[in-house]
């Protein structure tokens, strides 16, 4: 829906003052602005997507217009409102991450997606926010978005000054490294705009270094078929044999990026009990995600954004998972007689897709 013009004279400092006091009232750690001009940051987005490096994310493809301009997807829009909300559980300690890789025998779940599904926490208070603006100023046009529809978020972020492009891809920011999720209000007010921010990577490549599939290809490059989080996330069918073993024990996700980052010394703790640490998953081994039922893995993950991948894909990343963890030398006996059991009496039920890697975990580990 068109948004609408908004003629209402504006005190710009006063108002300015306001969103960003209101942002942290509603519980966003940081608020900037930009304009809608994406600049090079298009083409970068259509080359990326000639070589393919999108995968599987055919959405990508077909909204590459859309994605490449704000203007067209919410016609009317002349500001970017962009916030940030950090997202690390008060519990959460890099060093026990770190530990948890190297047991083959724990499940790792990216750190963001151990609590309540980030899009439901920011949509709402976005919708909050939103409403308490048309207060403040009157009737105004507006749309919400986190990560839920064809939009350049992250490059949009930096262009408003919120971080800058690591060489990783990701936002960074002096103040809370990359651990924060981003959401956006499009709206048709002519509000004053941030400047970005500098970058201040350096010469650093640690990112680039310790990437376990090498899909940070250059800096700035990421090929997202190499990806980890996309290979168990959004990738629906087999994994590659290529990067099975390469995958260790992440079953949905993969941090190591973060992890390994400098600047994420400075990562901010969440205030927001929404992001806790769920059923475990900050500790969780294999065997226990794998004995959770179907209808265990929905109930759990009620209100997740895990939940989203269904049961076959857990299964299957986790299949893969165990069948490193049978090929440990680190992973005690015992524990590997379990797991082997385990998978063979998951082969019975198994679908395909879930069959083909229960087989592969079974004969690699011979």
């Amino acid at each position: 829906m068109p948004l609408s013009a908004n003629s209402a004279p504006l005190n710009e400092p006063e108002l300015r003052a306001w969103l960003g006091e209101k942002a942290a009232e509603l519980g966003f750690d940081a608020l900037r602005i930009t304009d809608t001009d994406l600049g090079p940051a298009s083409e970068r987005l259509r080359k990326w997507l000639a070589e393919g490096r999108h995968g599987q994310m055919e959405y990508m493809q077909r909204h590459a217009d859309l994605r490449s301009d704000p203007q067209l997807l919410v016609p009317g829009t002349v500001r970017v409102i962009c916030v940030a909300m950090n997202y690390l559980p008060e519990e959460l300690n890099f060093d026990a991450e770190w530990k948890r890789l190297e047991d083959p025998s724990q499940a790792v779940v990216s750190m963001y997606a151990r609590g309540r599904d980030y899009h439901k926490v920011l949509r709402n208070r976005l919708q909050d926010f939103a409403k308490a603006i048309e207060e403040k100023i009157g009737a105004f046009g507006y749309r919400l978005f986190t990560d839920s529809a064809p939009l350049m978020e992250v490059e949009l972020a930096r262009k408003a000054g919120l971080g800058w492009r690591g060489k990783h891809t990701l936002l960074l920011n002096r103040e809370s490294g990359s651990t924060f999720f981003l959401g956006e209000i499009l709206v048709d007010v002519p509000l004053p705009v941030d400047e970005p921010q500098e970058e201040h990577c350096g010469t650093c490549t640690s990112c680039i270094d310790v990437c376990p599939t090498h899909a940070i290809t250059a800096p700035y490059q990421l090929d997202a078929r190499r990806c980890i989080s996309y290979l168990t996330i959004e990738n629906p069918a087999a994994i590659p044999l290529e990067f099975r073993r390469a995958m260790g024990n992440r079953v949905y996700g993969c941090d190591d990026c973060q992890l390994i980052c400098p600047w994420n010394k400075f990562a901010k703790r969440s205030q927001l009990p929404d992001f806790a640490q769920r059923h475990g998953l900050g500790q969780a081994s294999l065997l226990h995600l794998w004995s959770w039922t179907e209808a265990e893995f929905e109930q759990r993950h009620e209100g997740s954004a895990i939940r989203r991948i269904g049961y076959n894909r857990w299964r299957r990343n986790l299949a893969v998972a165990m069948g490193n963890a049978l090929a440990s030398p680190s992973v005690p006996l015992t524990t590997k007689q379990d797991i082997r059991k385990a998978l063979t009496e998951g082969l019975v039920s198994a679908d395909s897709l879930v069959a083909e890697h229960i087989q592969w975990a079974l004969d690699t580990s011979d």
